[in-house]
């Protein structure tokens, strides 16, 4: 697939000293929704901030749809739309007036026709002449995508689209992000909701200490990373495993109703046959059986969680 963002060899270490980002290298690929997961501080805003030509790299280039970000500074911003974090609008124009403002900042001409698509896809068009003061925080946010796509950029970046919106106006965030790289436009999102990321992201990066883990497709890197859980209930409590199961890796459940045994998707399956097999000939009677997969949630935490 056509890359549309190449970032190669990365770096930035600021005047204290502290190494943001260690030689990030990073392809999104034109068309899709990318979701860049890390906790605080482990560089996702200086890569964003790099990326969109507001803090100067220490190492490495940036190509946004081919145009170098710091030579080319003029054609590259004018690929990229941000939608930053913090509800940052005049409180006193209308949104009509701050869109088409933020329109005229990247040199661009009148277009009311383009205007008027991106308030409607975002169902502000009712509200073109009403004051940012006098909208909610989810229509204030949806205000910010319609500044940063006023000027009809190829590239989104969504910096926690959805930080402080209840959950209702999150899902309703989800299809108008969902509409938009319908649309042909290359969303880049930041979220620390995870099933932000699990629901909508066509692949995943996640970024540690200023270098990033990994990036990966979002059902190759649950089913490579994903850890399953297989549950047998009994009909009747234990208060141990027996000896003859003592070596299958089987773990007694809450109130010994339970026996449970972990596994991952690399040769996992291959070995329940011979568990349930075991059990069996172990005279143990058990009523059901039910399988479960880590969450993103859990591969994110589990990725992240080790001290450097």
């Amino acid at each position: 697939m056509d890359t549309i963002l190449s970032i190669q060899s990365l770096g930035k270490t600021y005047a204290s000293g502290h190494q943001a980002l260690k030689s990030v290298s990073l392809d999104i690929r034109r068309g899709e929704i990318f979701a860049l997961l890390g906790p605080n501080g482990a560089g996702k805003t200086t890569l964003i901030g790099i990326t969109c030509g507001l803090v100067n790299p220490t190492a490495g280039r940036v190509l946004a749809d081919g145009h170098d970000v710091v030579r080319d500074y003029r054609k590259a911003r004018a690929t990229i739309g941000l939608v930053p974090q913090e509800l940052t609008t005049d409180a006193f124009e209308t949104v009509w007036a701050t869109v088409n403002l933020s329109r005229g900042l990247f040199g661009c001409g009148r277009d009311e026709a383009h205007l008027e698509r991106v308030l409607k896809s975002l169902s502000l068009w009712e509200k073109r002449d009403a004051k940012i003061m006098t909208l909610s925080g989810g229509m204030k946010r949806r205000v910010l995508i319609a500044k940063a796509l006023s000027h009809n950029p190829r590239i989104l970046f969504l910096d926690e689209p959805s930080a402080g919106v209840d959950v209702e106006l999150r899902r309703d965030m989800w299809e108008v992000v969902r509409r938009l790289r319908d649309d042909g436009v290359t969303i880049i999102l930041t979220t620390h909701y995870i099933e932000e990321a699990e629901e909508m992201a066509d692949r995943i990066g996640i970024i540690n200490h200023g270098e990033l883990v990994l990036v990966e497709d979002k059902a190759s890197l649950i089913h490579k990373l994903g850890k399953r859980q297989l549950t047998l209930h009994l009909g009747a409590p234990l208060e141990a495993v027996p000896a003859s199961l003592a070596d299958l890796g089987l773990m007694l459940g809450a109130g010994g109703l339970s026996l449970v045994y972990g596994y991952d998707n690399a040769g996992g399956r291959e070995r329940i046959a011979g568990l349930l097999r075991a059990v069996n000939e172990a005279g143990l009677d058990f009523r059901d059986l039910e399988t479960s997969q880590s969450s993103l949630e859990e591969i994110f935490v589990s990725l992240v969680r080790t001290p450097r």
